[in-house]
């Protein structure tokens, strides 16, 4: 049972996701809150697996929540929900250490699959969709992170530890192929290139694939197109 936690200032659209999470058997609404401190104290007493945090509310905006709720070492993975796909609100949510974000106007569908991967631990945003973001706002990198020479990972403690497989791997991670792709072009079984892709988060402390990709970027493993 996937426990969730409704993280918006409009009462309509909280019950809204309530009603359509409680008629889920996988699912259990944890709690609502109305705004990031809401989500924030309630993350901390309640432990939700997943958060729906919405991004513009009053008092403490889903940014500045998420950022607290991850620095906190919580273990309960954040799902931005923004109004535009390519939103430098969303790309700041991902950089605060989200899972990952929806558009507010997601099949019911698609909100409850990306509930699902987020728990999982997986990345809800597309992969191409992700590197599309992060080049819309590439400019917004820490400097030195979107432009110069490649990478050297004898520069970078984060990638030391990979090998020059993993290393492959999280290059074009960061170039949006799917597992599927990077089995079909390396040349891998999916359940080995699974394994890797395990092993680099874990290495590099990476919470999934998406923020995973934002470090690609910002050690210039793969740079704006």
């Amino acid at each position: 049972m996937t426990s969730v936690l409704i993280v918006d200032d409009q009462p309509l659209q909280r019950f809204g996701f309530r009603m359509l999470l409680e008629s889920q058997d996988d699912m259990t609404v944890a709690g609502e809150g109305g705004s990031g401190a809401d989500a924030v104290r309630m993350a901390a007493g309640i432990r939700p697996d997943v958060i729906l945090m919405d991004i513009r509310m009053p008092d403490m905006d889903g940014i500045e929540a998420t950022r607290r709720i991850v620095a906190s070492g919580s273990a309960s993975r954040v799902l931005i929900l923004t109004t535009f796909d390519l939103d430098e609100y969303a790309y700041a949510g991902l950089r605060a250490g989200a899972s990952g974000f929806l558009i507010k106007d997601a099949l019911p569908e698609e909100l409850l699959s990306g509930i699902r991967a987020v728990a999982t631990g997986d990345a809800v945003v597309a992969p191409r969709l992700t590197r599309r973001l992060l080049d819309a706002f590439a400019d917004q990198l820490p400097s030195g992170g979107a432009s110069g020479s490649r990478a050297d990972p004898a520069k970078h403690p984060l990638l030391a530890s990979l090998t020059d497989r993993e290393l492959q791997i999280l290059t074009v991670i960061g170039q949006g192929w799917t597992n599927t792709e990077i089995s079909a072009r390396l040349h891998l079984a999916e359940s080995t290139v699974k394994t890797h892709v395990g092993r680099i988060l874990a290495k590099t402390g990476a919470r999934d694939r998406v923020q995973a990709v934002i470090l690609a970027y910002d050690t210039k493993l793969v740079r704006p197109t």
